[in-house]
């Protein structure tokens, strides 16, 4: 009876000592099971646009000194020191074109971003390891590499083509977000003016054929009716790469109430974003009103743009920018968490797609402290290590299992010309 008593006392008192634990202990252990698999991140754009693509004399290891290279004098967010920094174990690389080139030139820029991306993750094999697969996933991160997947964001970059679609995965690429900041042919964006009522017909067959293949659909971008279509269609769970909820801030491109119920029996996640306009409510305001004026005054002074850009100047001295924060994103994941479940919960910071994270996430090194702020709100060490990395890698499982299932079926075929 003492021995038990002992033993039942022992029990208590581990049980104490973990409730104890520090935020900061609680984020750092599920960070060092369970690091960060991130959504989005924007790095092969940028080696297109400051560099053209040829990276020999680029050095990934610090970008800090990248700033005089861009027009805006902004900064790299994203280098190999701060991803470790970060506790980053796993990303996405956007292999993003811009949504105005017409569909030929699109594809032909994403086969450029797939292979600049492959050259970067060659250059640096003993930091980064190309992944196709859950498994190979897990097998970088237990290595100590990060393990580098490639997502195309935008469906103009396979020019309406199934067979293109095809090639891409062939290529490497892992996930697609059906729209970017347009609407396409066969599919509606959340930023433009509503024109096909969500999927067409052929947008429909996109989404079963990313299904057969085993690769992601990914609803950030797209209209909320494009969303709810590819919910309909999708047999395996769907993501968003890079969106908050709407609920917290009203942008078009986060995920309603209505999706967000609908992702426990898809089982999809919803990977949240770090981009200021779309975590902070008062900053998307903020952005509204700069708009507003910037329109107002390019009327009053036609012609004669440098009294409109100097009367900007100082309506934005008078009305500074609201800065988003930690806080903000985390309400975000509880908003999320509340109305979907913490199984459908990731993040995706769009880092290097933006010019700059919420104050105190910056760049990608300030990952650690979202999940120390999540860990003060009761998230346990278990729901940190699902949001951070675990809940993605079941998705990617759980889309790999429907491609196998399908393995039988012969690709969808569509006539050209």
């Amino acid at each position: 009876m003492r021995v038990a008593c002992l033993l039942s006392a022992a029990a208590l008192l581990a049980a104490s000592s973990l409730s104890a634990q520090s935020p900061e202990a609680v984020a750092e252990a599920a960070l060092e099971a369970a690091p960060v698999f991130d959504g989005h991140n924007d790095v092969p754009i940028q080696l297109r646009g400051r560099w053209g693509n040829v990276i020999g004399d680029f050095d990934f290891v610090d970008t800090t000194d990248t700033g005089p290279e861009h027009a805006e004098q902004r900064t790299m967010h994203t280098d190999l020191n701060r991803l470790r920094e970060g506790k980053v174990g796993a990303q996405f690389w956007s292999v993003y074109v811009s949504a105005a080139l017409e569909e030929p030139e699109a594809v032909q820029a994403t086969i450029e971003q797939i292979d600049v991306t492959r050259r970067l993750v060659d250059r640096y094999p003993g930091d980064l390891a190309l992944a196709l697969t859950a498994d190979d996933v897990e097998a970088a991160v237990a290595g100590g590499k990060i393990a580098s997947l490639l997502g195309m964001e935008g469906g103009y970059s396979i020019g309406s083509s199934l067979a293109v679609l095809r090639q891409m995965y062939a290529l490497g690429a892992r996930y697609m977000t059906l729209t970017h900041s347009r609407n396409l042919s066969w599919a509606d964006s959340a930023t433009d003016a509503p024109e096909h009522g969500g999927l067409t017909d052929f947008g429909r067959n996109v989404v079963r054929e990313m299904n057969r293949l085993g690769m992601l659909v990914d609803l950030s971008h797209v209209s909320e009716q494009t969303m709810q279509d590819a919910l309909d269609v999708s047999v395996a769970p769907v993501i968003f790469s890079h969106s908050g909820a709407r609920a917290i801030n009203g942008h078009a491109r986060n995920v309603p109430d209505s999706v967000l119920r609908r992702m426990a029996e898809n089982g999809g996640v919803v990977m949240v974003v770090a981009l200021p306009g779309y975590v902070s409510e008062d900053a998307r305001q903020w952005y509204a009103r700069r708009q507003a004026e910037e329109a107002r005054l390019s009327t009053l002074w036609q012609g004669q743009p440098d009294k409109a850009e100097a009367a900007l100047a100082e309506w934005e001295r008078a009305n500074p920018e609201p800065k988003a924060t930690i806080s903000d994103m985390a309400d975000h994941i509880d908003h999320i968490r509340k109305v979907a479940g913490i199984d459908h919960i990731g993040i995706g910071g769009d880092y290097d797609g933006m010019d700059t994270g919420p104050v105190g996430m910056e760049d990608v090194s300030g990952y650690p402290a979202l999940f120390v702020e999540l860990a003060r709100r009761g998230y346990s060490q278990e729901d940190l290590e699902k949001i951070s990395m675990r809940n993605v890698l079941r998705v990617m499982r759980d889309a790999e299992a429907v491609a196998a299932a399908q393995a039988d079926r012969l690709p969808i075929e569509t006539p050209v010309g």
